[in-house]
């Protein structure tokens, strides 16, 4: 498979272009070549939100956001929150709610944890598999 956009050679089934971040998914359906002008466009005719920093991905988080709130609210699940993974999140707000607090520390090692894999790279995408943008 060949980038549309930019000529990089890549693996098949893949969503992104390392190269140049083009969103492979709608160019592979209508066998035409977007333009960044048509990208933006799109997402923009489509209400998804458009980050000028990565032009044809759909709502990149912040990698270091998301470690900071694990770290330092972590037993809340925001950090899960943030990138989406709602079942998680509610998990770890519950065990601190309704245990009046005496598991918070439960999920604030679990939330420190999960920060510091985010801030190092093993957690690297957000629960709709898009990436983590530094």
């Amino acid at each position: 498979m060949i980038c549309n956009r930019c000529g990089k050679e890549l693996s098949d089934g893949t969503n992104f272009c390392d190269e140049c971040g083009n969103d492979l998914r709608f160019s592979r359906d209508n066998n035409q070549s977007y333009g960044q002008d048509n990208n933006q466009n799109y997402y923009q005719n489509y209400n998804y939100n458009y980050n000028t920093n990565y032009p044809n991905m759909v709502s990149a988080k912040s990698k270091v956001a998301a470690g900071l709130f694990g770290i330092f609210l972590g037993g809340l699940g925001v950090h899960n929150f943030y990138l989406g993974y709602t079942g998680r999140a509610v998990a770890q707000l519950l065990i601190s709610v309704l245990s009046c607090g005496f598991l918070a520390v439960v999920s604030g090692i679990w939330g420190l944890i999960e920060g510091i894999l985010i801030l190092t790279g093993s957690i690297n995408v957000d629960a709709d598999g898009n990436p983590l943008r530094d």
